[in-house]
């Protein structure tokens, strides 16, 4: 006879779940405003973008109270103090590279890696959610494509001028993906979602990415690598 893998039945009312879901929620919402912030500031440094950035600042906006109503379907309260510590590393880097007009810096966190980490967070916990959670991601997952393919293109335009920008910021960055994941690994297992799957989905967005804006396999693969040995 055949074994067959049985997923367990998660329990969305248990008390373990819900102090894992307070943390995992806050990151979501937090991940959003900070998304929402970061392309309102990128009009500073890319004027003739307004329209379209101001467009993906109020997606994300839509995104977040679509996370913030997840937690209360759930008499959740999200922990956002820790979330707000959760992206700090992150968030400090943009307003660093914002501060010094560094353009090429900024898109890469906002458009490639938080994008990235997001797609892959999300398209690993749609199977898993309650189904009033899953109905909302699934409508987020298919927006951040978007946001994603904005940042391939324009660093794609202009790849020849910026690669070597990307290489240095992607050494600064990606190790600080690696440590958050690392962080969140406890608690997204309780909400059904395996670190080794969140870093390859993660590993593979970030890799098509880097891809379609020009680099090679080779370059993605030594880039991929920064930081990874932490997890």
């Amino acid at each position: 006879m055949q074994d067959v893998a049985v997923t367990p039945t998660l329990d969305y009312t248990s008390e373990t779940y819900k102090d894992a879901y307070s943390r995992i929620n806050a990151i979501v919402i937090e991940g959003e405003q900070e998304a929402k912030d970061n392309y309102l500031h990128l009009i500073q440094l890319l004027p003739d973008s307004k329209d379209e950035l101001t467009s993906l600042s109020k997606m994300e906006a839509r995104h977040k109270k679509g996370f913030q109503a997840c937690g209360k379907n759930l008499s959740v309260t999200p922990d956002m103090e820790f979330a707000q510590e959760f992206f700090a590393e992150l968030h400090q880097n943009f307003q660093d590279a914002l501060a010094e007009e560094k353009v090429v810096t900024c898109l890469l966190i906002q458009s490639l890696i938080i994008e990235c980490f997001a797609i892959s967070a999300y398209n690993i916990y749609i199977p898993v959610a309650d189904p009033f959670a899953r109905k909302i991601t699934e409508g987020v997952v298919k927006d951040e494509y978007t946001h994603l393919n904005y940042g391939e293109e324009w660093l794609k335009a202009h790849f020849d001028e910026v690669k070597d920008e990307l290489e240095v910021a992607n050494r600064q960055n990606l190790p600080i993906i690696w440590k958050m994941l690392n962080q969140v690994a406890a608690d997204a297992k309780i909400l059904g979602m395996e670190k080794d799957a969140l870093v390859e989905d993660f590993m593979i967005a970030y890799g098509e990415a880097l891809s379609n804006i020009g680099f090679s396999t080779r370059d993605i693969m030594r880039m991929s690598a920064y930081g990874l040995r932490e997890v």
